[in-house]
């Protein structure tokens, strides 16, 4: 990342900022030939510490960004500045913070990288994707893991994913959601037939959105590419950010942006499109759905 990306604020939110300060970092660290063993005792930590700061999986403290650029041999008070406003900035708290308190450390980086994503791509075999949802439907599911919870918690949980996550599909530059689901998601009744079909409705509306490319993997098909579970890969506008894919489970969640790995998950992706239905006939297939709920 250059110099004037950090200074225009184009780098995204705090996930992603985390992210590239630590890959720069990284950068500085090799290109001087220090070991990360050498760089841990620099900041008075550990070599793990180095692993996770150069990630971006951990908060940065300006001091210790400071003593590494030195030891990285770092001079310039320009440069040194610009990647010091970065630390302060990738610290800044995201606005999921105020929802910590029932979010899980692991689901809030999801909402870092989702919210700076150009290019969402997601397959569903249980769920409708989340930022498809209705606000009934989404209760629903959320009960399924949280039935014990109190009014007001679910109430809280519903409003993140339909106020703050669901926004970003309809902001000025959205990111672009390609979405492939399996049928049996869609044929799942989650809350009941009115809650279904007014989820299957909102699915067809959503199809006409520019930004939205909606394909059903139907029963006929078989097997297929991803028969091991939903999976997520994330795309972002800087070209020095690797894609991210991300596999939920149901206490942690696996971020994956080695390249190996997201080849195998981007291949599998491209082989689910090839065997779902075409996205043209998306609207036709939700609307038969429609007419069976009818029955």
């Amino acid at each position: 990342m250059t110099t004037a990306q950090h200074e225009s604020g184009s780098a995204g939110g705090p996930t992603v900022l985390r992210i590239m300060l630590g890959a720069q970092l990284r950068r500085l660290r090799e290109a001087k030939g220090v070991s990360r063993e050498k760089a841990g005792w620099e900041i008075r930590s550990s070599e793990s510490k180095i692993s996770r700061m150069e990630l971006g999986r951990v908060g940065f403290k300006e001091r210790d960004v400071s003593d590494l650029l030195t030891l990285y041999g770092v001079d310039d008070e320009k440069e040194r500045e610009v990647l010091l406003e970065l630390a302060r900035q990738a610290n800044t708290p995201g606005w999921w913070h105020r929802y910590s308190d029932i979010l899980p450390n692991w689901f809030q980086s999801y909402l870092g990288l989702e919210e700076s994503a150009t290019q969402i791509r997601t397959y569903e075999v249980q769920f409708v994707p989340g930022l498809l949802q209705t606000s009934d439907y989404a209760r629903s599911v959320i009960k399924l893991g949280h039935g014990r919870a109190p009014d007001e918690e679910l109430d809280r949980r519903v409003n993140l994913r339909m106020d703050r996550r669901q926004k970003v599909l309809g902001r000025p530059e959205p990111p672009k959601l390609w979405a492939v689901v399996d049928e049996a998601a869609l044929r799942r009744p989650i809350g009941g037939p009115e809650i279904m079909r007014e989820q299957i409705e909102a699915l067809i509306a959503a199809t006409e959105m520019p930004n939205i490319q909606l394909q059903v993997v139907s029963f006929a098909k078989g097997g297929h590419a991803a028969a091991g579970g939903a999976f997520s890969i994330l795309r972002f506008s800087d070209q020095e950010l690797p894609d991210v894919v991300y596999v939920e489970q149901l206490t942690s969640a696996l971020y994956l942006d080695k390249r190996e790995d997201v080849d195998y998950y981007a291949a599998a992706m491209e082989r689910l499109c090839v065997d779902a239905d075409p996205p043209a006939r998306t609207a036709e297939i939700l609307s038969g759905m429609l007419r069976d709920l009818e029955k």
